[in-house]
């Protein structure tokens, strides 16, 4: 069995297949919900295999009847995780939250999401850092971030850069609307919709499979590099969120959120 398969993970599930690496998000229970812990196990995977010269596909999908449902508040609000998120914030280089997205965009070979049921907040920003997304008819979408009153700060601005069209990026981003699977397709966010999407998504890691792994490498490296950012728009994402935790509509926005009666003070920001 190959290295990768035979760790213990606590949130995840993983298996090899005839070199196509599966991930499945093992929280079930939970909406696949992104704890700490899972972050950590994904990167970790990703780490594993990024100088493996044996695997040809990745395949990223969900237990259950969802994909990611977004980042674990429950977990995310525990004060020792607080204090862990504030760091990973303020620290120079790539968060632990940009990083269990864009680490896919490295791995040498492709990375292709399965999208089932919800794809949100940080569901959604770790797809868009896949080379291919597939989701069924059913999946709903958003980029939920503005509700809670915060700022995609998951790669966002690298993931979705030549993805998705800057207006409409903006539109999602701004609204934290829930689109269906359509919409989604119609605007850029998924590659395909299938009823069957990780039957197509085999059958896509496959056929990249079948090509020299080299050229497929390479493929991916190139038009990666035409969409690279620098290290300081990342660090835009992780500036703004900082002053958004410490702003004064952000309570206001985690109230609004149950009572729509709540009314924003005026823009602290320029």
């Amino acid at each position: 069995m190959h290295a990768v398969a035979t760790y213990q993970y606590h949130t995840l599930q993983v298996s090899i297949t005839k070199a196509i690496l599966t991930v499945t998000l093992n929280r079930p229970h939970k909406k696949n919900a992104m704890s700490f812990e899972m972050m950590q196990e994904l990167i970790a995977v990703a780490m594993r295999i990024s100088k493996d010269k044996t695997l040809r596909a990745v395949i990223i999908n969900g237990a259950g009847e969802t994909f990611c449902s977004g980042i674990d508040l429950g977990d995310l609000n525990q004060p020792k995780n607080q204090a862990y998120a504030l760091w990973e914030l303020i620290k120079p280089s790539q968060s632990l939250f940009q990083r269990v997205c864009l680490v896919w965009r490295e791995v040498p070979m492709p990375v292709i999401a399965v999208l089932k049921g919800h794809c949100i907040g940080a569901g959604l920003q770790l797809a868009l850092a896949c080379d291919v997304r597939i989701t069924n008819p059913e999946c709903q979408f958003s980029i939920m971030e503005a509700k809670w009153g915060l700022v995609p700060d998951m790669g966002l601005t690298q993931s979705a850069l030549g993805v998705v069209r800057a207006d409409v990026l903006k539109e999602l981003a701004m609204s934290a609307r829930v689109i269906d699977a359509i919409a989604a397709e119609k605007l850029g966010l998924i590659s395909h919709c299938h009823d069957t999407p990780l039957e197509h998504a085999k059958i896509l890691a496959t056929e990249f499979a079948e090509r020299s792994p080299d050229a497929v490498l390479a493929s991916k490296r190139i038009i990666n590099a035409m969409y690279q950012q620098s290290a300081v728009t990342l660090y835009q994402e992780k500036l703004w969120q900082i002053k958004l935790m410490l702003g004064r509509n952000r309570k206001r926005a985690l109230k609004k959120a149950k009572q729509a009666s709540t009314v924003f003070a005026k823009r602290q920001f320029r």
